[in-house]
């Protein structure tokens, strides 16, 4: 697309593997800027990993091996473009037209952040809080979100960055909203269904892994964090579902 004197291109490379317990992933778009061809370039990865061949719903579905793997592959693939077009529209500049899918994810996150849904909000917003803290990569720093949740003192020469520290949970509180619609979108398509329950207990398992692990003698309180974000989770699920 070209927007005045600039040229905008999108590059996606997609690369189907066996390997790990990750269905899908999407590594948000790098952005390379060529002054002298007046070009900027988005590139993203999409890695496509159907290794659940063996699930017994699905197998129940398709006997036959081949259409299994290329069943899982389309809906992984689906499932993960749907990321790729909302990247795309918070990426690209105002003024380029934007994807019913772009638009129809901000709405719901416009709704998740809305006064409708502020106990639910919260409830989750704090399991994460609770869970930066309880991590060793954030309870390390000085003025850490372990410490603002314990109310100790930090450093008067060295105040904590409250913004800052709540920025991988604005984050991750946005990328449950993410999940939550890009799921419902391919349950769509390709006739299946997830429910809020099987969301919340999968997805509050990896935001907790995404802030990072914790110490040997927090583990027992790590694990009952991650089971009230779940529960929590799954109530502002169905809220937003209502």
């Amino acid at each position: 697309m070209r927007s005045g004197d600039w040229e905008h291109c999108w590059e996606l490379a997609v690369r189907v593997q066996f390997f790990g317990m990750m269905q899908g992933l999407t590594v948000e778009p790098e952005q390379v800027v060529s002054k002298k061809s007046r070009k900027i370039i988005y590139r993203s990865l999409i890695l496509v990993n159907p290794y659940e061949l063996w699930g017994e719903e699905l197998v129940e579905r398709l006997w036959n091996l081949q259409e299994r793997i290329e069943f899982l592959i389309a809906k992984i693939l689906f499932h993960e473009c749907i990321h790729v077009l909302i990247f795309l529209g918070k990426t690209l500049p105002a003024g380029f037209g934007q994807t019913d899918i772009f638009l129809e994810f901000r709405d719901l996150l416009e709704l998740a952040n809305s006064e409708k849904l502020c106990p639910e909000r919260q409830e989750v917003r704090n399991c994460l809080r609770n869970l930066a803290g309880l991590s060793c990569s954030f309870s390390e720093k000085p003025g850490s979100l372990s410490e603002l949740d314990l109310g100790l003192e930090s450093d008067l020469n060295s105040e904590p960055d409250l913004e800052s520290e709540l920025k991988p949970v604005d984050e991750l509180y946005e990328f449950l909203i993410h999940e939550k619609y890009s799921i419902k979108k391919t349950d769509m398509a390709f006739g299946l269904s997830w429910s809020n329950r099987k969301v919340a207990r999968d997805y509050s398992k990896i935001a907790a892994l995404k802030l990072g692990s914790c110490a040997v003698s927090d583990k027992k309180l790590w694990e009952a964090e991650v089971s009230r974000l779940r529960r929590a989770l799954k109530k502002l699920y169905d809220k937003l579902d209502e």
